[in-house]
């Protein structure tokens, strides 16, 4: 099961770390839960190192990463820099699409750049006819109307989009719902037999909430 708090553009390194202090001592320490932390890349250090130190449940993931490799690519993060504090990262997002005009092939070559650094890609999915990349493994079906705005999908919905994922792309895929996920509401989505987890957004901001969305999973 994977529970994956994706922070967006939030959080000082300071607040980054006293969020860990906060949740590191109470995530279920569960073989079938995986719990990742994906902050802001300026705070990616701190947070692996408060991690490593306080012994915590957690994986540390990047939001994005750059399509290419290390280089004459001003303001991008290689992955071959990104490897030294995460296991895992976030790619293709509705946001980054929307905003910064991704493709899926800009987001094929990403995939292809965490596969051969060791990095799981997790790729977001608009619905099941949004291309998976050749080697993905698991996705995230994030509907828009869903991101940020308090309206998530229903479970059946989600479970019937996650299963056509499957179909389509093998059952060897793992499938994540994302959008609006919040403790209330979680056990709804992760009770479905084709969804195996959640993007968190901005119920993972508080402490608490995650805590409880992270322990409600793990019932």
């Amino acid at each position: 099961m994977w529970i994956i708090a994706n922070w967006k553009s939030n959080k000082t390194i300071a607040e980054a770390l006293d969020w860990i202090s906060q949740i590191g001592p109470q995530i279920p320490k569960s073989e079938k839960l995986r719990v990742i932390v994906c902050p802001t890349f300026d705070a990616l250090s701190e947070v692996k190192k408060a991690i490593i130190v306080g012994n915590f449940p957690l994986l540390v993931g990047a939001q994005d990463l750059s399509p290419f490799g290390t280089g004459a690519y001003t303001g991008e993060e290689p992955v071959q820099t990104l490897s030294q504090f995460i296991d895992f990262v976030i790619v293709g997002h509705s946001e980054r699409r929307q905003n910064f005009g991704e493709t899926d092939e800009m987001i094929a070559k990403k995939v292809v750049q965490a596969l051969d650094n060791n990095i799981t890609p997790l790729v977001c999915v608009q619905d099941e006819n949004t291309p998976v990349p050749e080697g993905c493994k698991l996705v995230v079906f994030e509907p828009v109307f869903a991101i940020g705005t308090g309206n998530p999908d229903t479970p059946e919905n989600a479970d019937e989009i996650a299963k056509k994922l499957k179909e389509k792309y093998g059952d060897g895929l793992e499938v994540l719902y994302g959008g609006s996920v919040n403790s209330q509401n979680v056990k709804g989505f992760i009770s479905k037999p084709n969804i195996s987890g959640v993007l968190v957004g901005n119920a993972s901001l508080d402490a608490e909430e995650f805590v409880k969305i992270c322990k409600n999973c793990a019932l």
